[in-house]
């Protein structure tokens, strides 16, 4: 078993909405936990870099498979451990949409025997990320006034 966890939130924004803040890297700070900044080299398709800050230290990511709206995956390679982070956005009405995460890790070499563990601290460290995105983006819905149910006219 390769999988570290799978969350998901249902958030109080439309698919788009959702797709737009999540697919916002320059928030990212606020929702993923440790991240200082997150930037990305060139446009939104598969096979760009993602840069990212964390305590001092600079990581990349790539963009391994995007179907815009709906599918994002990012891959972290360190050493002989391999992350692939799947964000899913699923809209369910005009105003509400499920957000799903996977982290699949998978490690090769001397690191294979330490998987269990790597999966459990990744789990501890990014299982949050949903819940803190959930609450970003939701904040900025009502700040803005977007989604909120309107009354029906009579």
């Amino acid at each position: 078993m390769t999988e570290a966890f799978t969350t998901e939130e249902t958030v109080s924004v439309a698919g788009e909405k959702a797709w737009a803040a999540l697919t916002d890297l320059a928030n990212a700070p606020v929702w993923i936990p440790g991240i200082d900044s997150m930037t990305l080299s060139g446009d939104l398709v598969p096979g760009a870099v993602v840069t990212l800050h964390t305590r001092g230290k600079e990581n990349t990511s790539t963009i391994t498979e995007l179907d815009p709206g709906r599918s994002m995956t990012l891959r972290s390679v360190q050493g002989g451990v391999t992350a692939d982070y799947v964000y899913r956005v699923e809209t369910l009405t005009d105003a509400t949409s499920r957000v799903i995460l996977t982290a699949d890790v998978m490690t090769a070499g001397a690191m294979k025997l330490l998987g269990p563990v790597i999966r459990s601290a990744i789990s501890k460290a990014d299982g949050t990320q949903l819940a803190r995105f959930k609450e970003f983006v939701e904040r900025g819905a009502r700040e803005q006034g977007i989604d909120r149910p309107r009354p029906h006219a009579l």
